[in-house]
């Protein structure tokens, strides 16, 4: 990349991203906005005097949304007709950043999250949903872009890596919305979820596992994925880790407990291989966070219920009520990373340990 650059970052990894183009650019960095979750950017991104940043919403969009997303129309269209723009995008952008379209309140488009997220819909019809009341999504942005040069790296978090389908297409309209006059803006995805199962079968392997990564992403009911994710991994020669990586979605009750769709699939796991002594399984987030919660995930093996039982509570009552993140905390077993500045979806590890010599 030759010239000067002006950053537009948008999502759960835009500080992270952020960082490293400020560190390959150095002084060809002009200025810079980045928008993304509270305490999610590195702290020489929030000291550099070029870069705005904006905290906001995630998942449920608020006020914050809204502004960031002023804020960002604002930056793009008062660039000069001749200035470079890098943008930045990964999974979180589209709760992160909003500009209604006309009629649409903010309380619609809450509404459509809460509800989208409670009713086990999985991502890409999410998005689908979000682009039909936003100015910004189905490539708004970049239709406020025009015909300044500009180029769009990104992190995926979604099936096959649909530019469309990345934070709701900002930058990208998906078949339905391709009849509209938007710019063609070129992009290259720079990590994936496959990427990091890659990198964690290597460290694995290094540490002498037999490792096995799946070949398809995985996708549907977080519980019927955990107990069958639990069901390979007894099941595997010993000695074996097993390596997906995907996204699940979790249909809500009326009035659910705490917990995220990674803990709700640890614990049907831990269901299924209860009084299992060679079995234990992560599910985790690769963001550092799962649903609402501040928590990544859950580690579960054998005695996960027994231990959650000890506090008095049933491993099965608590999943009916999509409480797994109060019975994992009991047992002991949930996952707390704090932010890791990158999302590329969900990973789960299920590992068939050796026979104690």
């Amino acid at each position: 990349m030759t010239g000067d650059w002006n950053v537009v970052a948008i999502g759960k990894a835009a500080g992270a991203m952020t960082q490293g183009v400020r560190d390959s650019l150095g002084d060809r960095l002009a200025t810079a906005i980045v928008v993304t979750k509270p305490g999610h950017c590195p702290e020489p991104v929030v000291r550099d005097g070029r870069v705005r940043l904006l905290e906001s919403a995630h998942p449920v969009p608020d006020e914050r949304s809204l502004a960031a997303g002023q804020a960002v129309a604002d930056f793009v269209s008062g660039l000069p007709g001749g200035a470079q723009v890098l943008f930045l995008i990964s999974g979180g952008a589209s709760s992160l950043v909003e500009l209604l379209a006309p009629g649409v309140t903010l309380e619609e488009l809450r509404d459509l999250n809460s509800r989208a997220l409670g009713d086990g819909v999985g991502i890409g019809e999410i998005n689908a949903r979000r682009r039909a009341l936003s100015r910004l999504k189905g490539g708004g942005l970049a239709v406020l872009a025009g015909r300044r040069r500009a180029l769009a790296l990104m992190i995926s978090d979604v099936p096959r890596d649909d530019p469309a389908v990345i934070g709701s297409g900002l930058l990208h309209a998906s078949g339905r919305e391709r009849s509209r006059d938007i710019p063609v803006i070129p992009y290259r995805i720079v990590a994936t979820v496959r990427q990091a199962c890659r990198a964690a079968a290597q460290c694995a392997a290094a540490r002498g596992l037999d490792v096995k990564i799946a070949r398809r992403r995985f996708s549907g009911d977080a519980a019927l994925v955990g107990r069958r994710f639990a069901g390979a991994s007894e099941h595997a020669r010993e000695g074996t880790l097993l390596v997906w990586g995907g996204e699940s979605t979790v249909r809500l009750p009326a009035h659910p407990g705490v917990g995220g769709r990674n803990q709700h699939l640890a614990l049907a796991s831990a269901i299924a291989i209860a009084g299992t002594r060679d079995v234990a399984l992560l599910a985790a987030g690769t963001d550092g966070t799962d649903g609402v919660t501040r928590d990544a995930g859950g580690l579960v093996d054998g005695a996960t219920c027994e231990r959650g039982a000890d506090v008095g509570l049933d491993a099965r009552a608590c999943l009916a009520r999509a409480d797994a993140g109060t019975f994992l905390e009991a047992a002991g077993d949930l996952v707390h990373t704090g932010p890791t500045f990158t999302n590329v979806g969900d990973v789960v590890f299920g590992l068939r340990a050796r026979a104690a010599a």
